[in-house]
C-alpha cells in the first residue's frame, strides 16, 4: 500500500534532493516540486528554472570530501575542487542511486502556500494542482534573488550594469574596464577571470574588505584543517591558529595590495581564492573603497578619487525570498533575518521546515542532509520539539551570539559554524 502523501518539498536542488532521499528512506510519503526540468538548483549552469547563479567557470570552493553527502562520496577521480558540471553529475548520480528522481515532479513551480484552520498547509502549483499537506519543507535556496545597494549610490551610471547573478561567461566582460562592487566569493571569481583575460582594467570596490583564504595549505585543502576539536577552542585561540595558518599559506595579504579588514578574523564570512593575491600582486586587480557617487561613466570613491568604467557588476549578495508565501506568513527580504529554531523550525508555524537556509564556515550539503534527517524524525515522532517558549529562548540566544561576533548585515544573518551547528543538530535528534 503506498504511503500517504503528507509532505510537500519545494525545490530539487542540493537540499531538496537529500530531503526527498531521506523521507523516502523513512517511509514518509511526499511530493517534491521542482520548477526546472532537472535536479541541481543553483549548481546547474543555465538551469531552465531561471534561478541559477552559476557561471561557466564555476568550481566549488569547499573540497569534494567536505562537500559530499555522508553516504555517497564524490568520485575519487574528481579533482579536489570540482567544476560545476562534475557537481551536477554527482547530483544526478545521487538521485538515481537512491531512486529519488521518480518522486520529483519537474517543470512545476509552487505558486502559493497557505495555512488552513486545522494547521495543515494548502499548496497550489502553476500547473493547477492544489493539495493539502501536514508538512512543508522549503528548499528553494537563498542565492537566486539579487540584492543591490539600498539606498542606491547617488547619481547615475550610463555604462552597463549587472548583478553577479547574471554573469555567465567571459564574453560579457571581455575588453571592458570593469568595476566589481563587493568582495565575496563571486566578486573575486569574476575579478580573477577578468584579470586573466587582460582585456581592460579590473577594480574591486569594497567598504570593509575581507580576509582571503587560500584553497590549499602545504598540499592540503585549507578547509580540511577545520575539525570538531578546533571548533571547541576559545575564539581568540581559533583566531590565532587561523592567523598563523594564513601567514604560512600566503604571508600578509596587504603585501599583495589587498586591504586588510579592521575587524578580527572569524568576525565575518571569509572569501576563498587561490588566485586573487597573485593577480593583485601583478597589478591586474586593484582595490578602491566604497562608492561615493556616479556620473555618466565615472565613479567617485570615498577617498575622493575617481575613475571611468564601461561596466559595473554588483556582487552584493542575495535576498532571502519565499515568493509562494502570501498573507499571513512573513517577508524577510529586507533583512534576511528569519528567526528559526535550529535554523530549521519556525515556532509559530508547526509543520513548516526550512532546509539549507544557512551560511556555514564549511559546506551546506552535509548540514542540509542532517537537517533532513532531523525533520524526518520529527515527522515520524522519533524526536520532539521543545515548547514554543524554549524555542524562542534558543533563537534569541543564538541571535545574540551572532550579533556579538559578526558585523550586523544581511550577509551574516544565516551564519553558522559548521561543527558546533552539526553537533547541535545531532543533540536535537536525541531528544
Amino acid at each position: 500500500m503506498p504511503n500517504q502523501i503528507e509532505v510537500c518539498i519545494i525545490g530539487a536542488g542540493a537540499s531538496g534532493i537529500t530531503a526527498a532521499k531521506t523521507l523516502n528512506q523513512h517511509g514518509i510519503g511526499f511530493h517534491c516540486f521542482e520548477k526546472g526540468s532537472q535536479v541541481g538548483g543553483n549548481w546547474r549552469y543555465n538551469n531552465d528554472n531561471g534561478l541559477s547563479s552559476a557561471y561557466r567557470s564555476l568550481h566549488i570552493n569547499t573540497n569534494r570530501d567536505v562537500m559530499a553527502y555522508s553516504d555517497y562520496p564524490m568520485p575519487r577521480n574528481y579533482p579536489m575542487f570540482p567544476h560545476h558540471s562534475q557537481i551536477i553529475r554527482y547530483f544526478d548520480d545521487y538521485v538515481d542511486h537512491f531512486g529519488v528522481r521518480e518522486h520529483i515532479t519537474f517543470r512545476t513551480a509552487v505558486d502559493e502556500v497557505s495555512r488552513n484552520s486545522d494547521g495543515s498547509y494548502q499548496v497550489r502549483t502553476n500547473t493547477g494542482l492544489e493539495q493539502t499537506y501536514k508538512h512543508v519543507i522549503v528548499a528553494n535556496g537563498h542565492h537566486w534573488n539579487p540584492r543591490y545597494p539600498d539606498p542606491p549610490f547617488p547619481g547615475e551610471f550610463t555604462g552597463e550594469v549587472i548583478h553577479s547573478h547574471d554573469y555567465k561567461e567571459p564574453a560579457q566582460i571581455t575588453g571592458k574596464d570593469l568595476l566589481i562592487v563587493g568582495i565575496g566569493n563571486s566578486a573575486v571569481d569574476i575579478a580573477c577571470e577578468a584579470a586573466r583575460l587582460h582585456g581592460g582594467k579590473v577594480v574591486i570596490s569594497t567598504r570593509s574588505g575581507a580576509y582571503i583564504l587560500p584553497n590549499w595549505l602545504m598540499s592540503l585543502p585549507f578547509d580540511s584543517l577545520a575539525n570538531p576539536l578546533t571548533a571547541k577552542l576559545p575564539m581568540p585561540l581559533q583566531r590565532m591558529l587561523l592567523s598563523v595558518s594564513l601567514w604560512l599559506a600566503r604571508g600578509r595579504q596587504e603585501a599583495y595590495g589587498v586591504p586588510k579588514p579592521t575587524r578580527p578574523l572569524l568576525a565575518e564570512h571569509p572569501t576563498i581564492s587561490q588566485d586573487l593575491l597573485n593577480l593583485c600582486g601583478r597589478g591586474l586587480i586593484r582595490f578602491k573603497p566604497n562608492i561615493a557617487g556616479l556620473s555618466d561613466r565615472e565613479v567617485v570613491f570615498d577617498d575622493g578619487s575617481h575613475e571611468s568604467f564601461d561596466m559595473i557588476i554588483y556582487a552584493t549578495g542575495y535576498k532571502v525570498s519565499f515568493p509562494f508565501f502570501k498573507n499571513g506568513f512573513f517577508n524577510v527580504e529586507q533583512t534576511n533575518d528569519l528567526q528559526l529554531y535550529q535554523r530549521v523550525v519556525h515556532p509559530d508555524f508547526p509543520g513548516l521546515y526550512f532546509l539549507g537556509l544557512v551560511q556555514p564556515l564549511g559546506a551546506i550539503m552535509p548540514l542540509a542532509e542532517l537537517q533532513a534527517r532531523w525533520i524526518a524524525k520529527l515527522i515520524t515522532g522519533e524526536c520532539r520539539l521543545p515548547d514554543r517558549d524554549t524555542m524562542l529562548a534558543s533563537i534569541q540566544a543564538e541571535a545574540a551570539r551572532n550579533k556579538r561576533r559578526y558585523k550586523q548585515s544581511a550577509r551574516h544573518t544565516l551564519q553558522v559554524d559548521f561543527f558546533p551547528y552539526k553537533q547541535s543538530l545531532e543533540q536535537a535528534m536525541r531528544k
